[in-house]
């Protein structure tokens, strides 16, 4: 039995050795993201729902000079390929929230040769400056759930058990701040004490603290470009809109609609909009290196509202309103970063 088992095992054996090497042989370039060899790369045009998409999509048709040409569907995300004003385009649906945000956009990156990201879609005012139509295009985002929840203080009332790790990390933020007046003035709201996430990117040996995400300045420049060169954005009303560029916006993977809850994101985050996915984009862009900007048109004041939020009476004025200088932006694109095929 034991000369039957050794004679069985010996072929395996043999061939494990004799395949080994060429194992080794094998590139390391064949796993991992594709790497595009594309002189003139994307812009992609991305929106979290249905209403924004939509908007996007209609501005688009009505151009004489922009053209869908092709629809992909990769793992159930359609890709709608094209041109808009001779520069390439790909314009797909994030989907809601931080998780569905970071995965597609991350997908995107992998499958198509993209440059930049544009993103535009609604948002809540956390500033109550801002009104239904308005337009925000932060320079930072943050994420704002990122929390620990800890029990009260028996023996302190009003105070809190903090772990150990948390309060030293309070402290580097209040270090931290003295030098970046943009950090987060950190406070807790009740039993939620808020903190960061440590990111990665390729050349750093460790994880880092990111308090916030800065839009791509050029890509700023050229927005407040747009600005100057569109014609005044209206509410069907007739009323123009105001458009705000620079400041903060917030993402959680929250429906914010406590007024309570916006006060403490403006008075720690000196937020003006609050919403769902663009932090997760600007993380996924900064870790690729790829440029991106948020336009966020206003579709209601965080829970501002007397009884039941109605943010979807203006959902998709506001998405039109957005879109308007979505168009206005890609031309100032255009003319930036000409063909060069």
């Amino acid at each position: 039995m034991k000369a039957k088992l050794k004679n069985a095992i010996s072929p395996l054996l043999f061939l494990m050795i004799t395949l080994s090497p060429a194992l080794k042989a094998q590139s390391v370039e064949q796993y991992g993201p594709k790497t595009f060899s594309t002189t003139n790369k994307w812009t992609a045009i991305v929106a979290a729902y249905e209403p924004e998409i939509k908007a996007i999509d209609a501005a688009i048709s009505q151009l004489s000079d922009a053209k869908i040409e092709q629809t992909l569907t990769f793992k159930g995300v359609k890709y709608q390929l094209g041109h808009y004003k001779g520069e390439p385009i790909v314009i797909f649906t994030t989907g809601i929230s931080v998780p569905n945000a970071a995965m597609t956009i991350q997908m995107a990156l992998d499958y198509f040769p993209i440059e930049r990201v544009v993103m535009m879609g609604i948002a809540g005012a956390v500033n109550p400056e801002f009104h239904p139509g308005d337009i925000a295009i932060p320079e930072r985002w943050y994420f704002h759930d990122e929390s620990v929840y800890v029990n009260p203080d028996q023996k302190n009332p009003g105070q809190f058990v903090l772990p150990d790790y948390y309060e030293s990390a309070l402290e580097s933020y209040k270090e931290r701040r003295k030098q970046d007046p943009n950090s987060p003035a950190y406070e807790n709201f009740g039993y939620i004490h808020p903190e960061e996430m440590a990111v990665i990117k390729q050349g750093w040996d460790a994880p880092r603290q990111m308090p916030y995400f800065s839009a791509t300045p050029k890509l700023i420049e050229l927005s407040q470009q747009a600005i100057k060169n569109i014609k005044p954005i209206l509410m069907p009303s007739g009323h123009p809109i105001n458009i705000k560029v620079g400041g903060n916006g917030v993402t959680g993977s929250v429906f914010l609609d406590n007024a309570q809850y916006r006060q403490w994101l403006q008075r720690v985050y000196n937020a003006q909009v609050t919403e769902m996915e663009s932090a997760a984009v600007a993380q996924v862009c900064f870790v690729n290196e790829v440029d991106w900007i948020v336009i966020r048109s206003i579709s209601d004041l965080a829970g501002g509202q007397q009884g039941k939020n109605v943010e979807n009476v203006f959902d998709g004025i506001a998405s039109g309103t957005g879109a308007k200088l979505l168009l206005g932006l890609l031309d100032e694109i255009v003319l930036a970063y000409p063909e060069t095929n």
